[in-house]
């Protein structure tokens, strides 16, 4: 048994994407709809390159969640069957070509779950079917994987009967700069737009991962994947959890978090950590427990320090998932996840709205994030998810991760 939250949490980690089982995966065509079934999206290639292809997937929300890629006529929904072993080449030809650059070609999506839009300039992506079946996307953690040499990106969308949610992803890596926008069938509605980063970015954030590095003698240069062809320009430059998940032996980052975590719980111990839940769980008080060493928020759990690691991953440690109030652990976990990789746990005393500058106040100390700090300092108006947790925000403030879409791929 599993549900839809649990294959797209093993999409998000593993690159792996298949159907859940169990009640959650079906009847969902049942569902009123507020949407449309269908939704247009235009793919502008607005790079230098005539060799752009698209590829689109996800679960198809109105066939059991059942995996989906669509055809290279960017029409024709493809549903694979399971094989009978692993690494099985999709049995459909699913690289949709894009037109030169300043055409846009318009492809019909329906509505799914865990949809990306994926990329590649002057090669086309491999993807593999394994038994399930499964989805095996491309992966820059793998470096046998055939697709880790080559320039691809990907945008997140989710479609369903109620509405759209897209954004532009850095929590992998960054690579070249994909931009959305929404129109509305509304013609009194404003365009929503997410524009990305600048088309030099991937050098500016390599300098100033190597500075960082050279300042704090820590490993923020190993983010960087020099170009196979030997470009002054990276190929892609990886997030920490990547770069960690990437170089398993090195250890990257280890003890990294470990002053600032030991400076929070020695606060915390004296006096609560709040964290506003923004929902009708209110503010929850936390301390640090003499007895145990762990943060704890009566009647709900506890959690223990956490490493580096588990903080740029968000995911791991005490930041994986609770059995017992998981609902409202999850909730807190989001909000101290994204308050250490802001490095504010310690300033604000409430998050995520402690801070009287607001967003302004993020990244400020030493020991930070300094991909995510780095990442949204090119990006325009700062905005895209940097880490699993970027879309955590103080009440008052405007989301920075950003949301839209209408793909374009700027020039690199």
């Amino acid at each position: 048994m599993s549900t839809l939250e649990e294959v797209l949490r093993l999409q998000k980690k593993e690159g792996i994407l298949r159907a859940p089982t169990g009640d959650s995966s079906v009847r969902t065509e049942a569902s009123p709809s507020s949407t449309n079934p269908t939704l247009q999206v235009a793919l502008q290639n607005n790079t230098g390159s005539s060799n752009v292809w698209a590829y689109i997937t996800g679960l198809d929300i109105n066939r059991n969640n059942a995996v989906l890629l669509l055809r290279s006529d960017g029409v024709t929904p493809y549903y694979p069957t399971s094989p009978s072993k692993t690494i099985t080449p999709p049995a459909a030809d699913c690289h949709i070509r894009l037109g030169a650059p300043g055409t846009t070609r318009v492809v019909t999506i329906p509505q799914m779950a865990g949809g990306r839009i994926w990329f590649c300039i002057d090669n086309q992506l491999t993807f593999f079917i394994n038994p399930g079946p499964a989805l095996v996307e491309p992966s820059v953690m793998n470096p046998s994987d055939p697709n880790y040499n080559l320039n691809w990106s990907f945008a997140e969308f989710t479609y369903n009967t109620l509405q759209l949610f897209a954004n532009i992803t850095y929590v992998d890596f960054i690579s070249f700069p994909i931009s959305l926008a929404l129109t509305s069938t509304n013609p009194s509605t404003s365009p929503q737009r997410v524009l990305g980063h600048p088309p030099s970015s991937l050098s500016t954030i390599a300098s100033a991962l190597r500075a960082q590095s050279a300042a704090d003698a820590s490993d923020w240069s190993s983010l960087i994947i020099p170009s196979p062809s030997g470009s002054p320009i990276p190929l892609r430059i990886l997030s920490p959890n990547s770069a960690i998940k990437l170089f398993p032996t090195l250890p990257l980052f280890k003890d990294y978090f470990t002053p600032y975590v030991s400076a929070v719980w020695a606060k915390y111990t004296s006096a609560p950590l709040l964290i506003n839940t923004q929902s009708d769980w209110g503010i929850l008080p936390g301390t640090v427990s003499p007895s145990t060493g762990k943060l704890t928020f009566p009647g709900i759990g506890a959690f223990s320090q956490p490493s580096a690691a588990d903080i740029f991953s968000c995911d791991s440690g005490p930041f994986a998932r609770y059995e017992e109030n998981g609902e409202v652990m999850g909730n807190i976990t989001a909000r101290l996840a994204a308050g250490f990789n802001r490095s504010t746990v310690l300033r604000s005393g409430r998050e995520p709205d402690g801070l009287r500058e607001g967003v302004g106040g993020y990244y400020r100390e030493g020991v930070t994030n300094h991909y995510a700090r780095v990442v949204h300092g090119v990006a325009w108006e700062g905005r895209g998810y940097a880490f699993p947790y970027d879309d955590v925000s103080p009440s008052d403030a405007e989301n920075v991760a950003g949301t839209a879409i209408w793909l374009k791929i700027w020039s690199v």
